[in-house]
């Protein structure tokens, strides 16, 4: 391991594992920003809102494909240290076949209960339409959605990760270049934006099972692999629950915001889905370079190296900090500038500059509850880690909410991220207090 991670160059050993994070994690961001960007070109309310309402769904698809893909490649890196080439086979085996299964059911569900679920998302009269368009195909093709993030993921673990994020941007580029011939061009509206996304992660998929067959050694495509232990499906299954639960908890949060401010126009409603797409480039950067510290902080705690992992916490905790800061500053200050990147209407551009001020007010909170829920997981500290897991944008955010939209109306549910953002902080901090992985570590 020493070869890989320089304990006497701790900085560059931690940016050199953050930085392709990042970079992955923003290209996949690409996917929505597009359809964000063509479909508000459009400068229809109603196709903008009803597409927004549809972003919960393509959250909880990630989530249930991270289950696989980040739970897979945890498991399949300690079975590569153990030099255990055929368990590999038969973990990134089961991950493919169990990712196909799970969107297939989910397919199933969602298409069976499409009314249901849309009526939960917030669709109403004006936006249904709109919605059922980019809904139905993202239903029908969610086993491709879950599936192309599992070996995006998996082909890490063997030190593929140059065609790891080619892959990624194979599926953007395609995207990108669909989206204005299928939404306005043949003018399919939503259902264009939605077929140009799955055929990026169609192309996305096809590009990684090449990568599978022709340059790794351990990763399996054949069924007949497909079998793992009780132990490994519950390792698997506890580590990728984790990554999916987070995901799973933006959905939630979007659901919220959406059903509160469905009262006050769908205006807002589409303002706001735009102000989350913005505001999430800045989340997934910070997220980007917390969870890239991940494979360090856990080295340097099992080497029981102190003052080492006091060293790497207290510099990423500061550039996280840093980093929040800066971008706060910049998209306060631009607001309008950047929401009139993607809506036209004054009136609109007014509104969402407004949420997109608040969003971000609690950047460096983010930061910090970023940085401390990957360091208890880094370190086994599951108790901790699943708490802040489901407070950010779960219970805290739910409470929260309630409670600002009920003593402010309208101000209080665009100001309620930032709240819940700043009790999470606080929060984080106390289970610091309380469950510091440092203390496990004799001086």
């Amino acid at each position: 391991m020493d070869h890989i991670f320089d304990t006497e160059h701790l900085y560059k050993s931690y940016f050199r594992m953050a930085l392709p994070v990042v970079f992955g994690l923003v290209v996949t961001l690409v996917y929505n920003l597009a359809d964000t960007y063509f479909i508000s070109s459009t400068q229809n309310t109603s196709l903008i809102a009803g597409v927004s309402l549809c972003a919960p769904v393509f959250t909880a698809l990630m989530g249930f494909g991270n289950i696989f893909g980040q739970g897979g490649s945890s498991l399949i890196s300690r079975l590569l240290g153990e030099n255990n080439t055929a368990g590999t086979k038969r973990v990134s085996s089961f991950c493919l076949y169990g990712a196909l299964g799970t969107g297939a059911v989910l397919a199933l569900i969602l298409t069976v209960f499409s009314s249901q679920v849309l009526t939960l998302l917030g669709a109403d009269a004006d936006t249904l339409p709109h919605a059922y368009s980019y809904y139905s195909i993202l239903a029908i093709c969610a086993p491709i959605m879950v599936v192309s993030f599992v070996h995006q993921n998996l082909i890490r673990c063997e030190g593929l990760a140059g065609e790891s994020m080619m892959g990624t941007i194979i599926g953007a580029v395609v995207n990108i270049i669909l989206d204005p011939i299928l939404i306005s061009g043949l003018g399919m509206g939503a259902m264009g934006a939605a077929v140009a996304t799955v055929i990026g992660y169609c192309c996305s998929v096809v590009f990684y099972l090449y990568i599978v067959r022709t340059k790794t050694k351990g990763i399996s495509l054949s069924l007949s692999d497909c079998r793992i232990g009780t132990s490994q499906l519950q390792q698997l299954l506890g580590i990728g629950g984790t990554a999916a639960l987070s995901n799973l908890m933006q959905s939630v949060a979007v659901i919220l915001v959406n059903q509160y401010l469905l009262p006050y126009g769908n205006e807002r409603i589409a303002a706001m889905g735009v102000v989350m797409k913005i505001t999430m480039i800045a989340v997934l950067i910070i997220v980007g370079f917390a969870f890239g510290g991940v494979p360090v902080f856990g080295y340097l705690y099992g080497a029981r190296m102190k003052r080492e992992l006091k060293k790497l916490v207290r510099f990423v905790l500061g550039f996280l900090s840093s980093i929040s800061f800066c971008l706060t500053v910049i998209l306060f200050v631009a607001s309008e500038m950047v929401i009139g990147i993607f809506l036209k209407d004054a009136t609109l551009i007014q509104i969402g500059s407004e949420m997109l001020r608040w969003q971000i007010s609690g950047t460096v909170c983010v930061g910090i509850v970023q940085l401390l829920t990957v360091l208890f997981q880094a370190t086994g500290k599951v108790f901790p880690s699943f708490i802040l897991s489901i407070s950010r944008q779960g219970v805290v955010f739910l409470g929260v909410i309630v409670v600002c939209a009920s003593l402010s109306g309208y101000q209080g549910v665009i100001m309620s991220q930032a709240v819940a953002d700043l009790l999470s902080a606080l929060l984080a901090l106390g289970l610091l207090m309380w469950q510091n992985p440092m203390k496990d570590i004799k001086d």
